[in-house]
Order: C-alpha cells, then sequence, then structure tokens
C-alpha cells in the first residue's frame, strides 16, 4: 500500500510540476510584456549562434548523464533505486525540469544504500543537485531573476558535475572492472 501511495504521488507530483513548467515555458504567448523567453534568448543569438548555442548545451547534459549513469552502473546492483539509464529522462522536455529533482533522489538514495560513500557527501552532492534544478526553474522565469537564476544554475551544475566525477572514481576503486560500455 505504501509503495502505490508514494508511485501515485510521485506521477502526481511530475505531471503537475510539467503543467506549471509548461505554463512558465508558455509565458510569451499569454505575457508577451514579460519577455520573449528561452526562445527569444536563443533567437537573439541569431543564426547559426543560436544553433550552435542549443547544441554545445545539449551536448554538455549528455556528457553530464553519461557521469551520471556512470554513477548508477558503478553502485551496486541490489542498492540501485533506477535503472542506469533513468538518467536520460533529462532530455525530455519539459518533464525534465521537474524529473530531475527525481534523478537526483534516485542517485543519491542509490549511493546512500551502497554504503560506499561518506553520508555528509552524499547529502552536500544531493543539496548541490536540488539546488541546481530549482535554480534551473528559477532561470526560466522573466527579467533578471531568470538570468541571474540561470548563472547560479549553471554554476551549481557544474560543482556537482565534479562532485559526481569524485564519487566515480571512489566507487571505481571498488570495482575497477565496470564495464565502461554502459557509461552511454
Amino acid at each position: 500500500m505504501y509503495y502505490q501511495y508514494t508511485s501515485d504521488m510521485r506521477a502526481i507530483v511530475k505531471t503537475a510540476g510539467t503543467i506549471l513548467i509548461s505554463i512558465l515555458l508558455s509565458y510569451p504567448l499569454w505575457a508577451p510584456e514579460w519577455g520573449r523567453g528561452i526562445l527569444g534568448e536563443i533567437e537573439a543569438w541569431g543564426m547559426p549562434g543560436g544553433l550552435i548555442a542549443v547544441a554545445v548545451f545539449l551536448g554538455l547534459v549528455a556528457l553530464y548523464c553519461r557521469v551520471l549513469q556512470r554513477t548508477m552502473t558503478l553502485v551496486r546492483p541490489d542498492a540501485r533505486t533506477a535503472s542506469p539509464t533513468s538518467v536520460w529522462w533529462m532530455f525530455a522536455i519539459p518533464y525534465n525540469f521537474t524529473e530531475d529533482f527525481f534523478i537526483v533522489r534516485a542517485v543519491s538514495t542509490s549511493l546512500a544504500a551502497d554504503g560506499q560513500v561518506t553520508s555528509g557527501f552524499i547529502r552536500r552532492w544531493a543539496a548541490l543537485g536540488y539546488g541546481w534544478c530549482a535554480f534551473q526553474i528559477l532561470s526560466l522565469f522573466p527579467g533578471m531573476a531568470g538570468y541571474v537564476g540561470g548563472a547560479i544554475a549553471l554554476l551549481l551544475w557544474a560543482a556537482h558535475w565534479i562532485m559526481t566525477a569524485r564519487v566515480n572514481r571512489t566507487l571505481a576503486t571498488r570495482n575497477p572492472a565496470a564495464p565502461l560500455a554502459h557509461s552511454l
């Protein structure tokens, strides 16, 4: 019964979050006086600048997902709370803005269950992860709040990525023969 309740609650939170993010992403349509939104920002780079910026950003997200997938691959299978490939939900826009919180939670609970990394490190890792998730949502807001939120999100994301690489090195010392093929 508890599993069904938590599963249902997760589905409700993910659905409601995706709806709210979709409303926020569409503000240029219903509140054009607030600005042009993220698509306007990309358009401001011109062509091919906007296309290059999007491609570079998505490439970085792919590399980050690869590192997180490696983390989940290095976690003992019996300690995993999600599949290593589940981190690729970060590409499911606009669902990903809500799902990213759940990805951070799944990786952190898997790390905790694995027992190879200290609980203090996992708490800091999770806090940074939740931080970049929250600030990436703030980055969708119009004006200065969006710019500041985006800048903070990128800094937290970079710090989280560095910490994830450290976790992977720690986990790999226990299991140096973990297949690299699973990290892609």
